[in-house]
C-alpha cells in the first residue's frame, strides 16, 4: 500500500469565515466547495473534511492537533489551501501542513512600502530556520529576512498584508509555524547519521 503524498504551496486560496468550532469540529463558510475526505490547510494546518453543508464544511481536529495548534486563531478568519493536485503550478514552497512551532508576534513595523514582522520562535527548532529560507506562517509561504536571538524577521508586501489574517496579528498573537521540509530531513539525517544506512532514508523521509 502505498502512501498518498499531501502538499500544499502556501499560497492561500481563501480567507474563510469560521461558523463554529465545538468538540473538535470546526465547521467553516467559504467559497471553495470541498469533498470529503479531502485534505485542506487551515491557517497552516493540514486537516480532514470530514462533512459538507450547503454553504459550508467541518474538519475534525484531534487531540494531538489542539495541543500543537494556535487553535485560539480558530474564529473569525482563517486562510485555507486545498491540498496540491498532480499538475497543478508551483509557485510557493512546498508545505506538509505539520505544524512544528508556535511562534509569538514580538513586533509589527512599517518599512519603505512594506512591513516588517517579527516572530519569537524560542529555541526548539530554531536550528531549522535558515536566513533566507523558507517558512510557512499560518500556512503563508515566505522568506526569512534573518534570525537574532530567536526572532525571526520577516517583510511582507503591502498585497499579503491586505489580503490575509496578517492585518489581524497584534503583538502577543500566537501563529502556526511550519519549517522548510528539506532542513528537518537534512536535520533527521544528520542527529541519526550513525545508525543510519542509506536504506533507512526511505523510511525517515516518510515521516515528512
Amino acid at each position: 500500500m502505498t502512501k498518498e503524498l499531501i502538499v500544499f504551496s502556501g499560497l492561500i486560496r481563501e480567507i474563510a469565515k469560521v461558523k463554529s468550532f465545538q468538540n473538535s469540529l470546526l465547521t467553516i463558510q467559504a467559497k471553495y466547495k470541498p469533498n470529503i475526505g479531502d485534505s485542506i490547510s487551515v491557517n497552516g494546518a493540514c486537516l480532514t473534511v470530514v462533512k459538507l453543508d450547503k454553504n459550508s464544511f467541518s474538519v475534525e481536529l484531534s487531540p494531538e492537533s489542539e495541543n500543537i495548534l494556535a487553535t485560539e486563531n480558530y474564529q473569525n478568519e482563517v486562510h485555507i489551501e486545498p491540498a496540491m493536485q498532480m499538475g497543478d503550478r508551483f509557485e510557493g514552497h512546498i508545505v506538509q501542513g505539520h505544524i512544528d512551532i508556535i511562534g509569538t508576534i514580538k513586533k509589527v513595523e512599517k518599512f519603505g512600502n512594506s512591513y516588517n514582522i517579527f516572530i519569537l520562535i524560542g529555541t526548539k527548532s530554531s536550528h531549522l530556520i535558515i536566513p533566507k529560507g523558507s517558512i510557512s506562517v499560518d500556512g503563508v509561504s515566505l522568506t526569512i529576512n534573518d534570525i537574532s536571538d530567536e526572532v525571526v524577521r520577516l517583510t511582507i508586501i503591502p498585497h499579503t498584508m491586505e489580503n490575509t489574517i496578517f492585518r489581524n496579528y497584534k503583538i502577543g498573537t500566537r501563529v502556526n509555524i511550519e519549517t522548510d521540509m528539506f532542513a528537518r530531513y537534512i536535520d533527521n539525517i544528520l542527529a541519526n547519521r550513525k545508525k543510519t544506512s542509506w536504506n533507512d532514508f526511505d523510511s525517515i523521509m516518510a515521516k515528512y
